[in-house]
């Protein structure tokens, strides 16, 4: 029998409790040996659930408890996450977590005092929830070598701008809707600021480059500035807007940001809906590959932190993550990176003066606003645009765009 331990009795914790409740059998099973979780670490108490006989108040009751092999770590937040998971891995026991700003600020770190001690650092569900991604990376597209990662990350912003593109919305009403149903915070920030999204990049980044990617060099630009307007002409481009996390590797740059994008309405993300998280990722070899499903939500993320925990147990005294190094890669200046761009300027007739700074540009006209000029740029650099764009001081907004 393996004992194991979980800090933290909140959704994903209560999650990991259920699910083994649930599947114990074909947990085991898949595990080749019995799991059972000993000890379940919370300030409070739960009078009435049976999870109470296992509730602790000290983590050092499991820190020194020999019998405890693998800790999941499901409480999120830096401190005292970090502490409480170096200290266990120092101790020899394997942790499995579901804490993306743990990950993404000392995962480097934690990965190495695991393989020193030859135990396992897990965090399949700190990227995409329930989708398998981080495992893929580290096993299934060794061969390949990954030239470009983007995907939907984020559902609360996913569904906002699901919904404000299909009900014609503006962004303060969907996102009332999307706070009442539970998809976002009471603060929203950490969503529809981009900083999640920025997060889960630079774990993935880290992964597929196999250094460490620190998430404070990535650009990132929230969805707060997209109006109905901005759906509006994207629809009349046949395209749509999504907040993607990407990763592309140029020659020898790699080039690292969280944005809104127009992607063609062809292009694979966009049919990804609602609460859905997608990730597609381009390998040198294998060529496209998405991964898709949902990407939070209590149950979906306790399965990805299960299957860690499987995982673990069936490599006992084995470390099997060793990609990411400690070593840190320097971003390419996202000034350098190419893109159009979709723009907006107050005020209708400025189509002479826009063709006389950008050149070859595609004018885009809808009813509902007669009183703007928008266009769309040929390729070029951030920097060129921001040289170019210096030269009208009626922008209303610019949205980088994957239009051919």
């Amino acid at each position: 029998m393996v004992n194991i331990a979980v800090l933290g009795y909140g959704t994903v914790g209560s999650g990991v409790v259920e699910v083994f409740n649930t599947n114990q059998e074909s947990i085991n099973k898949r595990a080749g040996q019995d799991i059972n979780i000993k000890y379940v670490l919370d300030l409070r108490d739960f009078e009435g659930d049976p999870v109470q006989q296992k509730i602790v108040h000290d983590y050092n009751i499991i820190l020194n408890d020999d019998d405890i092999q693998i800790v999941v770590e499901v409480m999120g937040g830096v401190e005292p996450a970090y502490t409480f998971v170096k200290s266990a891995l120092e101790k020899g026991k394997s942790v499995c977590t579901s804490n993306k700003e743990l990950v993404a600020r000392h995962g480097a770190e934690l990965l190495e005092i695991a393989k020193q001690n030859h135990i396992n650092f897990l965090f399949e569900a700190s990227v995409g929830g329930g989708i398998p991604i981080i495992r893929p990376l580290n096993n299934s597209l060794t061969a390949d070598e990954i030239t470009d990662i983007k995907g939907i990350l984020n559902g609360t912003t996913n569904y906002i701008l699901s919904k404000m593109s299909r009900e014609g919305l503006d962004f303060e009403t969907v996102l009332k809707d999307a706070q009442e149903k539970g998809y976002a915070e009471r603060n929203p920030e950490a969503d529809v600021e981009g900083f999640d999204a920025c997060r889960k990049i630079a774990i993935l980044s880290s992964l597929a480059y196999g250094m460490q990617v620190d998430f404070e060099d990535i650009l990132t630009e929230g969805i707060t500035n997209i109006t109905k307007a901005d759906i509006a002409y994207a629809k009349k481009l046949k395209s749509g807007i999504k907040l993607i996390g990407s990763s592309k590797k140029v020659g020898e740059n790699i080039y690292a940001i969280v944005a809104p994008m127009m992607l063609p309405e062809s292009h694979p993300l966009m049919g990804v809906n609602d609460v859905f998280n997608a990730i597609f990722v381009k390998g040198n070899v294998l060529g496209d590959v998405m991964f898709y499903g949902q990407g939070a939500g209590k149950l979906p993320t306790a399965s990805a932190v299960v299957s860690d925990v499987v995982d673990a147990v069936k490599h006992l005294g084995t470390n099997i993550m060793s990609i990411w190094c400690t070593e840190k890669l320097e971003l390419a200046d996202i000034k350098d990176s190419e893109n159009r761009y979709f723009v907006r300027l107050s005020g209708a007739g400025q189509e002479e003066a826009v063709k006389a700074v950008f050149g070859d540009v595609q004018f885009v006209h809808i009813e509902e606003v007669p009183d703007e000029t928008a266009f769309l740029t040929p390729v070029m650099t951030e920097r060129e645009y921001d040289e170019k764009i210096a030269g009208f001081d009626t922008v209303m907004n610019r949205i980088r765009a994957e239009l051919n």
